[in-house]
């Protein structure tokens, strides 16, 4: 009976022992991260499914999931959770919804229109203590265009993700019929408007155009072209009364002159009827590829090239960026800054973006690389027109473009203004003046 009870006694006693044993070995290795019951902490994403470039794309989460990969594994016993099917359409509106329950994501995917009002409102958190503190950081790495994206008032709320430079998409079976060279890199409005005016007429002799040279050339890329500095960083002041707006007007009612009263479309370029078009360097990524192409611009040959650069400017345009911020109420904020650093800063994920996506990496090691001419080249079908050196300089000069609360109506104001003082009579000068006022009248509102 004694026997017994002390073999019971040891029994208990080896139990115990095995059992703190085997914890002891979970706990001081990365044996428990294998059942998510133990996993302590989550990181949470907000994403939406389909491009940013609104075209058809099967690789939503690809690049989000190879980073969420990477982080795992750098990051034992974290996991990555993100909410899938939400639309870009709806992605703001579902955004903001989660802000209001205090349940926004502790990173997420910031649209250029809704960057400003974040930052004002205080739900992304300042970004200048991570990069300052991390020593492995590099925001010269970065397109400076791309960086100053994601920055407002002097800090850094968001870094770039992925960007698109606006090109000039040229109709190349044009230029050739009427026997025009095409135009160099460095071409300007005078080049510009000699070709516009050539290849504008009646080709078939009904004595109405059904040939023209631009279409959806606007003030914007006027502007842009010929360094106007149309806002005040703060977006409380126009400036539509200087010299490089005047100049620009100016060319754009010279365009506009040459179509008579016609009012030439995006579809008359779909058609091979219009020489030039400006457009994202995505849709040239989207739609080069012989499955699309077939259905978009299969009747003639077409590439892209710098925009024209405006006398008192240069061959530049607009940057449209992809951003990425942190949650300012996150529980997380070191695990969040690893993760953006991993899908804007690691070489090999910003490198998918040349697969899996249809925009520009804002990495200039990625984008200058000759891998990426291969990945080019193997989504095109050809080389042709393919120059890196090219889009990099383009990416590296594009304008960043200062956006601030209500930017959309008021540039619809702006948008107003340049048709009304276009269409009109008077001297553009005083046009100036007057439409000045009346856009910062609405600024001032």
């Amino acid at each position: 009976m004694r026997w017994t009870r002390i073999s019971k006694k040891n029994l208990i006693s080896g139990i115990i022992c095995v059992v703190l044993l085997v914890c002891t070995y979970l706990i001081y290795s990365d044996a428990y991260q294998k059942f998510g019951r133990y996993k302590e902490d989550t990181v949470t994403i907000g994403v939406f499914s389909d491009s940013y470039w609104e075209v058809q794309n099967g690789y939503s989460y690809r690049i989000l999931e190879d980073a969420v990969s990477v982080f795992e594994k750098e990051h034992p016993g974290v996991q990555v959770e993100y909410t899938s099917g939400i639309l870009k359409e709806d992605y703001p509106e579902w955004l903001s919804e989660q802000m209001l329950s205090g349940s926004a994501p502790d990173v997420f995917f910031v649209l250029a229109d809704n960057f400003t009002d974040f930052a004002e409102i205080g739900v992304l958190k300042e970004l200048d203590t991570f990069i300052e503190a991390d020593p492995e950081f590099d925001k010269e790495a970065f397109y400076s265009p791309a960086y100053l994206s994601g920055k407002y008032d002097k800090i850094q709320y968001a870094l770039p993700y992925e960007c698109a430079p606006k090109l000039m998409f040229v109709n190349k079976s044009i230029l050739d019929r009427e026997g025009i060279d095409m135009p160099d890199e460095d071409w300007d409005w005078d080049d510009f408007y000699e070709i516009c005016s050539k290849v504008t007429k009646d080709t078939d002799g009904d004595g109405t155009l059904d040939q023209y040279g631009v279409v959806e050339y606007t003030w914007k890329e006027a502007f842009e072209s010929n360094n106007v500095k149309l806002f005040n960083d703060r977006g409380t002041e126009c400036y539509l009364t200087g010299d490089n707006v005047g100049t620009a007007l100016s060319f754009l009612e010279k365009l506009k002159a040459l179509n008579g009263s016609y009012n030439v479309s995006g579809r008359d370029f779909d058609l091979g009827n219009v020489a030039f078009q400006p457009m994202l360097f995505s849709g040239y990524r989207a739609y080069k590829p012989y499955p699309l192409r077939v259905k978009k611009y299969s009747s003639f040959e077409w590439e892209c090239i710098p925009m024209p650069a405006g006398p008192l400017g240069d061959n530049i345009s607009a940057l449209d960026t992809l951003l990425i911020g942190m949650n300012e109420k996150t529980k997380y904020p070191q695990y969040a800054w690893d993760f953006i650093k991993i899908l804007t800063c690691d070489p090999k994920i910003q490198s998918e973006i040349f697969s899996y996506s249809e925009g520009v990496s804002v990495l200039k090691e990625v984008t200058e690389v000759d891998q990426t001419l291969f990945r080019l080249i193997e989504s095109a079908g050809n080389s042709e027109g393919l120059n890196l050196k090219m889009l990099s300089r383009i990416v590296e000069n594009a304008a960043a473009v200062s956006r601030f609360r209500d930017y959309e109506q008021v540039t619809a104001e702006v948008d107003r203004a340049v048709k009304e003082i276009i269409n009109g009579d008077s001297n553009i000068s005083m046009e100036q003046i007057i439409w000045n006022r009346e856009v910062n009248k609405y600024l001032g509102k």
